[in-house]
């Protein structure tokens, strides 16, 4: 899974924690989590203890979008078989299916494939009718995946507006409370597209606190956020929004534009949701890994939000308490994390979140512990990495590493030092994972 694995396991510190990311990725790949959260047993489909008959529809399709997309439908198909009648999802990652129909995107910022992508999921949800049940497999990346400007906007307003958004640093709840506001699918109007069908809708999550309505923007759920708001993230956010999104909210902060769907309308009826994996997933395979090295291990959070930079001195911190004092574990421990960080960009260099979170941490971790901070979809911002693998030796030079967080350059500095760790496309996404290792030894 890690291009050149043996050499970045230099050290038996190193080695193992390269083994928990792995473990982690690997817990949380989606035929693994389909083949534990679905079965099927005669007419009946049992999805995470939600019981269907299979028999009460005519027909079973699958809908959604997302990075790990492709690999959901695929592994779905697995399980239903021929039970399964179609469907369309987008992804940027596609992988061979049967049955359902593989269309490309792109991410983080949409594309003109990724529109004519998510009209054909649109013009497959409105194919959907009362005798029809939609698996909608919605995973980390749908709401760049999934564009569909609402009238009067257009792809180039889409694509402005969310870099607009990302460059600020705004957490993905805000930047996605934005996009629903500027979409036909978003925010519950897939669901309100495929009505009066019934609805499960199956998530791979990748947003802290697993919230539906945040995961790939919610087109299946409701949708709490309003016009109101996503001008309000705007402003707080200072962001040059293109005048005709700033319009079209304005006109729906005057009730001139309908809100998108909340709970108490009529499409959700039918709808049942589940979270399938989350960032949890990985945390806890990784702590199992920990634990059979013999290692003590510690979850600091799984929820972990903020600055990338200032987040990781919280955690090189903890490392050198453990170290010194035996705080709040003694060494050997591994201490675990996840979360979605973030990077306000004020530079123009080469990374993302878990680069800046590693080479943060590589500052001032102590000798003795290693620090591997990764996306788990295995890309993670610019830096053309899943993250990086540091130790105390990682910065010999700390005005350049310096340099490097200022210019947001930090894949480049770590690349120059081989502690980028590359796996290429995983086949999921449930967020960030963050594994110190911290020996009792030097």
């Amino acid at each position: 899974m890690i291009d050149d694995r043996d050499g970045l396991a230099r050290t038996p510190t190193h080695d193992l924690a390269l083994s928990c990311v792995e473990a982690g990725i690997e817990a949380a790949r989606p035929e693994r989590v389909v083949r534990d959260s679905l079965t099927v047993e005669g007419d009946q489909l049992r999805v995470a203890g939600d019981l269907l008959d299979l028999g009460a529809f005519e027909r079973v399709i699958v809908l959604g979008g997302g990075k790990a997309a492709a690999q959901v439908a695929a592994a779905l198909e697995a399980v239903l078989g021929t039970r399964l009648d179609g469907g369309v999802v987008v992804t940027d990652d596609p992988v061979e299916t049967e049955r359902v129909t593989v269309r490309e995107g792109d991410h983080p910022v949409p594309s003109e494939r990724g529109v004519e992508s998510a009209r054909a999921v649109h013009e497959a949800a409105a194919d959907a009718d009362a005798d029809t049940l939609v698996l909608a497999v919605l995973t980390g990346g749908g709401s760049a995946l999934l564009p569909a400007p609402a009238d009067g906007l257009t792809l180039s307003d889409l694509q402005d507006v969310t870099e607009s958004l990302l460059s600020a640093g705004a957490p993905i709840a805000a930047v996605n409370a934005v996009r629903k506001h500027c979409s036909v699918i978003k925010g519950g109007q897939l669901a309100r597209a495929v009505a009066p069908a019934t609805v499960v809708t199956l998530l791979f999550s990748d947003v802290v606190g697993d919230d539906p309505s945040v995961i790939a923007s919610g087109p299946t759920v409701p949708d709490p956020t309003t016009f109101r708001g996503a001008q309000q993230v705007l402003d707080d956010y200072d962001v040059d929004a293109p005048e005709a999104v700033r319009e079209r909210i304005e006109r729906g902060v005057a009730g001139e534009i309908a809100e998108t769907p909340d709970a108490g309308e009529p499409v959700f009826e039918r709808g049942r949701t589940h979270v399938l994996t989350n960032g949890r997933t990985a945390i806890e395979a990784a702590r199992g890994v920990a634990a059979d090295a013999g290692f003590t291990p510690l979850v600091l959070a799984a929820g972990i939000e903020g600055e990338a930079r200032e987040v990781a001195r919280t955690h090189a911190a903890v490392a050198r308490e453990i170290r010194e004092c035996g705080d709040p574990v003694s060494p050997p421990a591994v201490v675990l994390s996840g979360g979605e960080t973030t990077v306000t960009v004020d530079g123009d260099g080469r990374g993302g979140p878990n680069c800046e979170f590693a080479l943060s941490a590589a500052r001032s971790i102590p000798a003795g512990a290693v620090l591997a901070a990764v996306d788990t979809d295995g890309r993670d911002g610019a830096s053309g990495a899943a993250g990086a693998l540091v130790d105390a030796g990682t910065v010999d030079d700390d005005g350049a590493a310096s340099r490097a967080l200022a210019n947001n350059d930090a894949a480049t500095y770590l690349d120059d030092r081989d502690a980028l760790l590359r796996t290429g496309p995983t086949g999921t996404n449930i967020n960030d994972l963050q594994v110190l290792v911290v020996n009792d030894d030097e």
